[in-house]
């Protein structure tokens, strides 16, 4: 399955197929079938919920929608921590719904994160059963309190810090029976689009016309991608909804913690002339590589696997075997590097490659300043929005 996963992302992300080998491009034509079914199965979806045949479920509260078009990679994740970080910040306590992947792993992450604010955390495919849940648990406050106050003033309030303010839908683009009102689309700039297909054949879960649909667009790992290759990302989105707010972030490092000793925060100079080999199963693996190799190792090797992936004893042999060649190569131990969500996905199997030092990245979104787009200017967007959306909907 592991091979077939990666396959068919070679496929979604090479744009010339004459490129792709003999056995790739014999897989395109089931592929094809494959994605006109879908293609099908979507508009059917669209139209059932555009004519009320199937239901939206419309919360008490605000709800604020982080999703994509294409899969992994696009900084869902930590946007949605962003945004409950600065809620929880102005007292508001988040709700954040997420689906819970490959047994959970950014549901995990999330809540080490954000530990000590207000914020929850509903783990759940049925998002609006896990919502109600939560809801008649802790109760919700009415938006007014805040909303038209300015999310920057504190409630005086006691209650805020339990009651649910705001519901924030990780992954939620495509989650069409949770009503929402605010919607903001994640972009890898990395590999934004793929080859425009929509999957299997290609990486789009939806046609680029759904952009349409979106409030907000965030450009993410801006930080490597070329000027112009930024330039042209956004012209092309600005052409199919002109008035779309765009913003550009990038994950930046914070520090490392050893496996077995998460407590223990490591200074990123660490790897400084250190030969690391960089394993990960996230959706943007050439960003994670990308910013280790910027923090000076001497050499710096890779092992990828597909998004979500569970590390297996197979897989922990191979990545042994790597080290043993490199340590060979070298004359000295390289050190294993993985990204937070890997460590959080099977923190123990890690522990296996013992007696070789394995330590994962701790690293955080920030919003790029670019046009006199700040950090500042998101959240008072947001808040905006949410105002102007939330009125309209009440009235």
């Amino acid at each position: 399955m592991e091979k077939l996963r990666r396959v068919v992302n070679e496929i979604a992300y090479t744009q010339d197929c004459a490129k792709l080998s003999t056995l790739n491009r014999s897989l395109l034509p089931v592929l094809k079938v494959v994605s006109s079914l879908y293609r099908v199965a979507l508009y059917l979806r669209l139209y059932l919920y555009h004519f009320g045949l199937l239901s939206k479920h419309r919360l008490p509260v605000p709800v604020i929608s982080v999703g994509n078009l294409t899969w992994g990679g696009n900084g869902k994740t930590p946007m949605v921590e962003f945004i409950a970080e600065w809620l929880a910040d102005s007292e508001i306590s988040p709700l954040i719904l997420t689906r819970g992947y490959a047994g959970g792993d950014e549901a995990r992450m999330l809540t080490r994160h954000l530990l000590g604010t207000p914020a929850k955390i509903g783990m759940g495919a049925n998002r609006a059963a896990t919502a109600a849940c939560f809801l008649k648990q802790y109760g919700y406050i009415d938006p007014k309190s805040y909303l038209f106050e300015g999310v920057n003033q504190k409630v005086q309030s006691p209650l805020n810090l339990g009651q649910i303010g705001v519901v924030v839908l990780d992954d939620g683009m495509q989650h069409w029976s949770l009503h929402r009102d605010l919607e903001i689309v994640m972009v890898n700039g990395l590999s934004p689009w793929g080859n425009h297909q929509l999957i299997p054949l290609g990486p789009l879960r939806e046609p680029l016309t759904a952009l349409r649909r979106a409030d907000v667009a965030v450009v993410h790992h801006a930080n490597l991608v070329p000027e112009q290759s930024l330039k042209d990302i956004e012209l092309m989105m600005q052409e199919l909804k002109e008035s779309l707010s765009i913003f550009f972030t990038r994950m930046s490092p914070l520090h490392f913690f050893e496996v077995g000793n998460i407590n223990f925060r490591i200074p990123l100079d660490v790897i400084q002339d250190a030969i690391v080999l960089c394993v990960s199963a996230i959706g943007s693996a050439n960003a994670f590589v990308q910013g280790i190799e910027k923090m000076g190792a001497f050499y710096v090797d890779r092992i990828d696997f597909t998004d979500h992936h569970s590390f297996q004893t197979k897989d922990i042999e191979m990545i042994m075997m790597k080290l043993r060649d490199l340590e060979g190569k070298f004359g000295f131990k390289p050190v294993v590097v993985v990204t937070e969500k890997d460590y959080d996905r099977d923190p123990e199997i890690l522990n296996h490659l013992s007696p070789f030092k394995v330590m994962a990245l701790r690293s955080e979104l920030q919003i790029i300043p670019r046009r006199q787009h700040t950090k500042d200017d998101f959240r008072e967007l947001l808040k905006e929005l949410l105002e102007v959306k939330w009125s309209g909907a009440k009235h």
